[in-house]
């Protein structure tokens, strides 16, 4: 066998149709599509989920849920985790940009302190949102809290 011999399988490969070439190519005249309607005009487009006059599957389901355009996200960060970070990178003073350099947190996230763990270090703090015990936990240990 060589690349000269090589042909498909008798069967596999067929022509394709083709449409609109006169009588005698079998599919002149209307050109496959049936007599007048919508259907045979060329620039016809059915509407994307069009279930031929039946109420549509998206509108037969029910509505559900609310996504409120008001909630404000927040990246949490706990005491222990504050503590973490400031033994690790000896930090006395936590931000936004060192969060973002340690690769903790996102340029664009907001972040807000919660109370949850200990705090030994005197840090001074600069975040969007903090939680009272945290703030009260800070300020305990001698370090300071600014809202951005």
């Amino acid at each position: 066998m060589e690349l000269h011999n090589l042909k498909p399988a008798a069967g596999s490969v067929k022509k394709g149709k083709r449409i609109a070439r006169g009588q005698g190519s079998g599919h002149g005249g209307t050109s496959t599509r049936g007599h007048k309607g919508a259907k045979s005009r060329s620039g016809y487009k059915s509407k994307r989920n069009f279930e031929g006059g039946q109420m549509p599957l998206q509108m037969r389901l029910p509505k559900r849920g609310f996504k409120n355009p008001n909630r404000v996200d927040f990246v949490p960060l706990n005491l222990s985790r504050l503590q973490a970070i400031s033994e690790k990178h000896n930090l006395t003073t936590i931000d936004m940009e060192t969060l973002v350099a340690s690769g903790i947190v996102r340029k664009t996230d907001k972040v807000k302190i919660l109370g949850r763990g200990e705090l030994k270090a005197s840090l001074s703090i600069n975040v969007h949102a903090i939680s009272d015990a945290a703030k009260t936990a800070i300020e305990g240990a001698g370090g300071s809290v600014n809202l951005v």
